[in-house]
């Protein structure tokens, strides 16, 4: 990526003002038209919501969208509805033991609405409040329950495939068990043993940190520094690592960019936390404290994404996918959606734009965050404009050129085309409304988004 000096801080203002025009009016069309009983909208094939059932991971996207959009625009109807919609559709999601992904759908929902309640945004009553915490309290317990142990120690949250299966975008799921534990909650387990949550969490990041992301050293040294394997397999007999895997990368030796984008943005939130919870992170790993094993992975995956994406920061899918050998110089010219050989994952880019921005405000936006601060700001631009913002009104989506799963091939190929091209999905539309939201706080320097309740 080309990091430019200037953030963008003129003209990102009108920028969001047109962002959240187009969104408001899409999203109440959508709630109106989809019906439940079909499932939860996942991405668009010409331009129309489409569900595919797998693991319903999305429905809590649907909802948040609204109460980020409120958020945003102040449009009382969005934050009603959504509201509503996650009371009556949410709670079985709350006790999902089959999946990893209690931090998208759970905190999106019920932590977006517990936290304007307590930013004074709504008017939620004190026993809707306990509702949303104890929503999250049991979200984040048995989230934790989805364990695997480590030879020699740890653990981790075990992906929908198995007992066997870590993933990395589960870092940012990690939230909940955070969450869960700031409100005084813990996970009982055989003869009331009390687990902590917050070790749990820990222990999977550290986990992951080790086994799905390459430093360039020691264990690494073959590899490349901030390289991001999707999966680490593990033996589950006796706790022991086995080797990298994908599923929705292309390889197990090339990075899938929205796992990395996910790895990335969850390190940048857990290193927020730790700052302002200091006294929980006093416990070592190899002489390292756990924000440095945090700001050490983060650092690592920054660095990797601003090399091997290109100038305009926007990534293809996967830096080691065959057809971009046949694109030329790539990298040192935008991204192009409409090309031959491979699709870009705009969704992967909003993911990451907020990651770079967090990190960067971590490490200071003037001084050791200052590039990663820019390239965050400077890529939310590019995703909130054309050709990855939606102007068609007829097209239910938000940004465009998102993708799911091209190894299954999910996704819509429009006719006369070689690639995936033109459509949305509902988490890269959650994650560039929370972008936007985030960078729009920003430039009003006010307190950015934050999963947790600030000390």
């Amino acid at each position: 990526m080309r990091v430019e000096h200037d953030c963008c801080t003129q003209t990102l203002p009108s920028v969001l003002d047109h962002f959240f025009g187009i969104t408001a009016p899409r999203l109440k069309a959508l709630a109106e038209r989809w019906n439940p009983a079909q499932g939860t909208p996942v991405f668009t094939r010409q331009g129309k919501y489409t569900s595919r059932g797998w693991t319903e991971w999305t429905q809590g996207f649907l909802y948040g969208c609204r109460l980020l959009c409120f958020d945003a625009a102040g449009d009382e109807a969005l934050l009603d509805s959504g509201r509503q919609d996650t009371l009556r559709y949410m709670a079985p999601h709350l006790s999902h033991v089959g999946v990893h992904d209690h931090g998208f759908n759970n905190l999106s929902t019920y932590g977006n609405l517990r936290r304007l309640a307590l930013e004074g945004r709504s008017t939620d009553s004190e026993d809707l409040i306990r509702l949303y915490e104890l929503a999250l309290k049991v979200s984040g317990a048995v989230q934790a329950s989805r364990w695997t142990k480590i030879h020699g120690g740890g653990g981790f949250i075990h992906s929908f495939n198995g007992p066997q299966s870590l993933f990395v975008d589960t870092i940012r799921s990690c939230r909940i068990l955070v969450v869960a534990h700031t409100l005084g909650h813990r996970l009982m387990g055989e003869n009331d043993e009390a687990i902590s949550l917050l070790s749990r969490a820990m222990d999977h990041i550290r986990a992951t940190l080790q086994y799905n992301v390459y430093y360039g050293k020691g264990r690494d040294y073959y590899d490349v520094r901030g390289r991001v394997a999707h999966e680490s397999i593990f033996n589950v007999a006796d706790g022991r690592y086995r080797c990298p895997s994908t599923q929705q990368g292309y390889s197990a030796f090339s990075t899938w960019t929205r796992g990395l984008a996910w790895g990335l943005l969850g390190c940048a939130e857990q290193l927020e936390f730790f700052r302002d919870y200091p006294s929980l992170c006093e416990e070592q790993e190899d002489g390292k404290a756990f924000p440095e094993v945090l700001e050490e992975g983060a650092r690592a995956m920054a660095d990797f994404y601003l090399e091997n994406t290109p100038s305009d920061g926007v990534p293809y899918w996967d830096t080691g996918a065959p057809g971009l050998a046949e694109m030329g110089d790539y990298l040192n010219r935008p991204a192009e959606p409409d090309n031959d050989w491979e699709p870009v994952d705009s969704s992967a880019g909003a993911i990451a734009a907020q990651g770079l921005l967090r990190l960067g405000l971590y490490l200071g936006e003037k001084g050791e965050g200052a590039l990663y601060y820019r390239a965050g700001m400077q890529l939310a631009q590019r995703l909130f404009t054309a050709p990855y913002l939606s102007e068609d009104p007829a097209h239910e989506g938000v940004l465009l050129h998102s993708v799911y799963h091209r190894p299954n091939g999910w996704d819509y190929i429009p006719d006369g085309k070689k690639i995936p091209q033109g459509e949305s999905s509902l988490w890269g539309d959650y994650h560039a409304m929370e972008l936007a939201v985030c960078c729009s706080r920003l430039l009003k320097k006010e307190t950015p988004l934050c999963f947790y309740e600030k000390i």
